[in-house]
């Protein structure tokens, strides 16, 4: 009796061990969906101002400032669309209904631009890229 006591404790942890196991073994960023969700997930990207020029001066971009209408009155990236961080989760999907379109994301100093990066990705945006603040990061010109 003592015995087979003895191999159920054992089975019981070695079940434990190979769940715990299991779920610290999850790549960072799966939260249980389905495989091909996680393949067309975004992943976050800092680039820097000269990066993010570049890829304005070259077209094709959507450009969010995402900052609030004050700050965006007194100046912004020319062509720069206005969405605050705060409404992302709200207006994203209507404002940019295409998950695929390739995303640069501003705010004044970089921690907004971060939050409102990151929320397009949770969306299921696949191609977001956040450059930093306006005041912090970018050298070049600014329209009013």
């Amino acid at each position: 009796m003592k015995k087979y006591l003895v191999i159920a404790i054992i089975a019981v942890l070695a079940v434990a061990l190979a769940l715990a196991f299991s779920a610290c073994s999850k790549k960072s960023g799966e939260n249980g969906s389905s495989a091909a969700q996680n393949q067309t997930a975004g992943v976050y990207k800092k680039i820097s101002a000269k990066e993010a020029k570049d890829l304005i001066d070259a077209g094709g971009v959507i450009l969010i400032d995402a900052r609030t209408q004050a700050e965006f009155d007194q100046g912004h990236i020319e062509g720069a669309i206005l969405l605050p961080e705060y409404e992302v989760a709200q207006k994203a999907e209507q404002l940019i209904p295409d998950k695929d379109a390739k995303i640069l994301v501003y705010c004044r100093t970089g921690r907004r631009s971060a939050i409102a990066a990151k929320e397009f990705i949770k969306l299921g945006y696949t191609d977001v890229s956040d450059f930093g603040g306006l005041q912090t990061d970018w050298p070049y010109d600014v329209v009013k």
